[in-house]
């Protein structure tokens, strides 16, 4: 594992310790075991393992944050109104990463946007957004019916888990009868056509 952070300049241990206090023991798992996944992944697919280490650590650092935070960030920032209309599943990542600015001093554009859409992808991803991406749908706590398949998939084409992880994503949202942000749709519109 990596010893120092030079993008929050902090050790690994002044970040753990800091990521611990701000979520559940639950979700710091998690997080750990996508940056595992993240870091496999970026190995494998030619990507900075080391960004994908810090993101994988930090993607989900704003997901137990109160409504009322992310709503004064989106005023703070001046960001687009549409998104107080959506809820934490959104929030976390699009309107986390201001928040992780703030505390961390995070300013590395790539591992931002990578964590802006660790939730929704988007039509334009790159490789490290991608890695982040899937290795949150298939870390090794992740148990689900398809997680197998997401899995092998993974190792097999980047764009093509992409695209599985989408489409699975899309069709639970639409079974649940839930609205789908609509980034969620251009990532799918884009990315499908890697599955055919």
């Amino acid at each position: 594992m990596f010893e120092f952070y030079p993008e929050v300049n902090l050790s690994r241990e002044e970040l753990l310790k800091q990521i611990a206090t701000a979520v559940k023991p639950s979700r710091f798992q998690h997080m750990l075991g996508v940056e595992k996944a993240a870091i496999a992944l970026a190995k494998k697919y030619g990507v900075d393992p080391h960004k994908a280490s810090l993101a994988g650590l930090l993607h989900d650092y704003c997901k137990e944050v109160d409504d009322e935070t992310f709503l004064a960030l989106i005023d703070k920032y001046d960001l687009d109104t549409d998104l107080k209309n959506w809820d934490n599943n959104i929030w976390h990542g699009k309107v986390g990463i201001y928040k992780m600015m703030e505390d961390f001093g995070l300013k590395d554009p790539e591992i931002l946007r990578a964590i802006e859409i660790h939730t929704v992808g988007d039509r334009v991803m790159s490789p490290l957004a991608k890695v982040l991406y899937v290795a949150d749908y298939i870390e090794e706590g992740r148990v689900f019916p398809g997680v197998i398949e997401a899995r092998a998939v993974a190792k097999q084409d980047l764009n093509q888990a992409v695209a599985f992880e989408t489409m699975r994503l899309v069709n639970y949202l639409a079974e649940q009868r839930l609205t789908i942000y609509p980034q969620t749709l251009e990532a799918y519109n884009t990315f499908i056509g890697y599955l055919r």
